[in-house]
């Protein structure tokens, strides 16, 4: 026989919900609620947490250790992620398919929609040369490197990730990097670690919208907490970016701007999260904080050491 689980009230005053079988969607569909069993792997979360990683990590290793193609790898993903819900987790195949289903309408639009439409203005940039003019302008504000990395790592990387998000940052913030002479490896890091203040805003907010719209509770209420944890962050990344760029010498002699760039861009993404919208943080960021590392007197500082100056 099934076991019965009855809900406990919010609150004494509160009504107390009808008993529902755990797992009894399987057992006799139509007739009631699959409730996600927390842990079903010997009664431990621990273990439970980590069979339902094992989708995850499937991915990981066929992209990253056995080299093989992405879309092949997310197939595998899937039928991994629907063993784990069927057959640890007791979830409904039919529940379980509408969820993959769901998760591609998602994967789509908009995730792929914002990706490909971004894509498409970045070739377009480079079609007619506006590419070339933006990098220009970008190396024209400071012939330090240091400083470069924080304009185009950090604030062009932020407003692109607000943007379009995903691999789109990183990418186009290594190019531009690149072009000015930093080495392919350092500007990959560089442009990697500065995608870490941005990136839970990103995409117009995804993220946030999404864990808002899974937890069920108010879109306000999750950016506001979130816009309270991420500025934190803010403050430290640029400091790393140019201990990145010219180690300890670039921290010492480059820490004002880096930290005049973190404070407005940390200020900018509160304020915004926390007031406005979770959508508008990251553009608000990015804009503060290139207006303040611009505006900052002497920020182009000492001439840089010969590692980090341009080709």
């Amino acid at each position: 026989m099934p076991e019965l689980r009855v809900a406990e009230p919010a609150c004494p005053n509160s009504v107390w919900r009808k008993p529902v079988w755990r797992n009894s969607a399987r057992r006799n569909p139509g007739r009631h609620v699959y409730v996600q069993e927390l842990e079903p792997v010997a009664g431990s979360l621990a273990l439970s947490a980590l069979v339902a990683a094992l989708p995850l990590l499937t991915v990981l290793v066929l992209l990253g250790a056995v080299r093989m193609k992405a879309h092949r790898a997310g197939l595998i993903g899937l039928l991994a992620a629907g063993l784990v819900a069927c057959l640890v987790y007791g979830m409904p195949f039919s529940q379980a398919a509408s969820g993959a289903v769901q998760g591609a309408a998602f994967g789509l639009f908009p995730i792929m929609w914002i990706v490909v439409n971004a894509l498409w203005v970045y070739r377009m940039t480079v079609r007619t040369r506006h590419f070339d003019i933006l990098r220009r302008s970008f190396g024209r504000l400071s012939d330090d490197p240091r400083i470069q990395a924080l304009v185009i790592a950090f604030c062009f990387g932020a407003l692109l990730e607000a943007l379009a998000g995903f691999g789109a940052p990183v990418a186009i913030s290594s190019v531009m990097l690149v072009a000015l002479g930093f080495d392919p490896v350092r500007a990959a890091v560089v442009s990697l670690v500065a995608n870490t203040a941005p990136v839970a805003f990103g995409a117009m907010g995804t993220p946030v919208v999404t864990l808002a719209q899974v937890t069920g509770l108010p879109l306000h209420d999750v950016a506001s907490v979130v816009g309270r944890q991420t500025p934190l962050l803010a403050l430290v990344v640029p400091l790393v970016l140019v201990g990145l760029v010219d180690g300890r010498r670039g921290l010492r002699e480059t820490w004002v701007p880096a930290l005049v760039c973190g404070a407005a861009f940390a200020v900018a993404q509160f304020a915004a999260a926390n007031y406005v919208s979770a959508q508008l943080a990251d553009i608000a960021a990015a804009l503060a904080g290139a207006g303040a590392l611009v505006a900052v007197p002497g920020r182009a500082g000492p001439p840089p050491s010969p590692s980090v100056r341009p080709c």
